[in-house]
């Protein structure tokens, strides 16, 4: 950004420069002289240095006579005008102010130098032609030299006289910048180009940070999750080596079914893991059509079986509703939604159905601790647990929302979620009518 920055100040330094310079030329071709703007006034200027030449020589003029006559001479707005319709003509592409500022009037007797009535540096205060205020933003164009010989009272004298033009094109800053476009854009694009290679690399960056810490907590989790079963396992094979325990049938029979629970439990973790490895384009749903209302209440009466002091309500708003779904994935999902209301502190929990432009809503409403707002956007990622503080202190593996999302995107419907913290959670879903 600094190289491209630094091109564009050179390059704009240059094309000033070019400006200036096409400027000089141009004017220098249509000003090579002030006889050809006019000449009737060129020789009023001519006569009136003359006579102001002559009547110093005579001690009838001082210095200061001579200078306030030439920087006020009658024909000076004439001239003025003459030259700013020569521009105006001749060069219809630009605004131009210009100033013709005297720098030298001095006058020699014989080969000796007599006065010098003007030997100074270019200031405005000497303008003698031009609409110029200033000579600030000017630049020198040209200098005009001029010497005048004559003769008064038998004796020789020579006028020097030196007038330097200084112009200023109005809004000469927005010409070069058009002049400079092409670059201008190019620069951009370079500049946006590299901010926006820097922000994909931060984001990857960030991206690769997160896969990174998402994978060692779901690793952390899945290795909690398996210790348990796996050392309960462990326990009870170690108990039935025992001789008293296999010789008694009640207790042998309850280390086999502890091995079994275990063995079930170590299945579904590996499932619940291959289950949530596919993306919604992945599953393979086996559609049918279903009574919705019916099939939501076979989920809530077998949920009331599993969890009998969970107070579980339903607000139907809705009757006979048929939809083609696929009842085993959508039954794992809702399961997964009620289970988290469990978890995370729900003792009611409202089913509510209704119609919303065409669409079929399941809201799921509970009275648990909310969910901050800032964690809202990740509830549907895979692995991700909200947090309490800087613990999780709900078992599981991060994947039950997940896994919602997915079945319901599958479905072509979409899941929200709303909640404040303290004020309980409404996940609502919505399926195609």
């Amino acid at each position: 950004m600094t190289v491209q920055c630094y091109l564009v100040k050179t390059t704009y330094e240059y094309k000033v420069a070019q400006f200036h310079t096409q400027i000089k030329n141009e004017i220098g071709l249509i000003t090579n002289n002030y006889s050809d703007i006019d000449s009737t006034l060129i020789s009023k200027k001519e006569a009136l240095y003359k006579s102001l030449s002559e009547n110093y020589i005579k001690g009838k003029n001082t210095k200061l006579d001579v200078k306030s006559s030439v920087l006020q001479a009658q024909y000076q707005n004439a001239i003025t005008q003459k030259l700013q319709h020569k521009f105006e003509r001749d060069l219809p592409n630009f605004k131009i102010d210009f100033a013709i500022v005297l720098n030298k009037f001095i006058l020699y007797k014989n080969t000796q130098k007599a006065d010098t009535i003007f030997s100074e540096k270019p200031f405005i205060q000497n303008k003698l032609y031009g609409n110029l205020a200033s000579l600030n933003h000017a630049f020198l164009v040209r200098s005009y030299v001029r010497t005048t010989n004559g003769t008064f009272e038998n004796q020789d004298y020579k006028l020097l006289t030196e007038d330097s033009m200084y112009v200023s094109v109005i809004d000469w800053e927005m010409i070069i910048l058009k002049r400079m476009t092409f670059i201008l854009v190019l620069s951009l694009f370079s500049i946006i180009t590299l901010i926006s290679l820097f922000v994909i690399a931060i984001k990857a960056l960030i991206k690769q940070k997160k896969v990174s810490d998402v994978k060692t907590d779901f690793i952390n989790n899945i290795t909690h999750e398996l210790k348990t079963p796996l050392a309960t396992l462990g326990i009870s094979t170690k108990i039935l080596e025992q001789k008293n325990i296999r010789d008694n049938d009640e207790n042998f029979n309850s280390i086999v079914n502890t091995i079994s629970r275990q063995n079930n439990r170590l299945q579904n973790l590996i499932d619940q893991v291959m289950a949530n490895s596919l993306a919604e384009n992945e599953i393979e749903l086996k559609k049918e059509k279903i009574e919705t209302e019916d099939f939501l209440l076979s989920i809530v009466n077998d949920f009331k079986i599993t969890f009998p002091k969970i107070n579980l309500k339903t607000d139907f708003q809705t009757q006979k509703t048929i939809l083609v779904l696929d009842k085993f994935h959508l039954t794992t999902a809702f399961l997964n939604v009620l289970e988290n209301a469990v978890k995370y502190g729900s003792n009611s929990i409202t089913v509510k159905t209704k119609i919303i432009e065409n669409q079929f809503s399941i809201t799921f409403e509970d009275d648990g601790i909310g969910i901050a707002k800032n964690k809202q956007s990740f509830l549907f990622e895979k692995f991700y647990r909200v947090e309490q503080g800087n613990l999780h202190n709900t078992k599981g593996l991060g994947l039950g929302l997940y896994y919602v999302n997915q079945i319901v995107k599958a479905h072509q419907g979409s899941v929200s979620v709303i909640s404040d913290l303290g004020k309980g959670t409404q996940f609502t879903i919505l399926l195609k009518v």
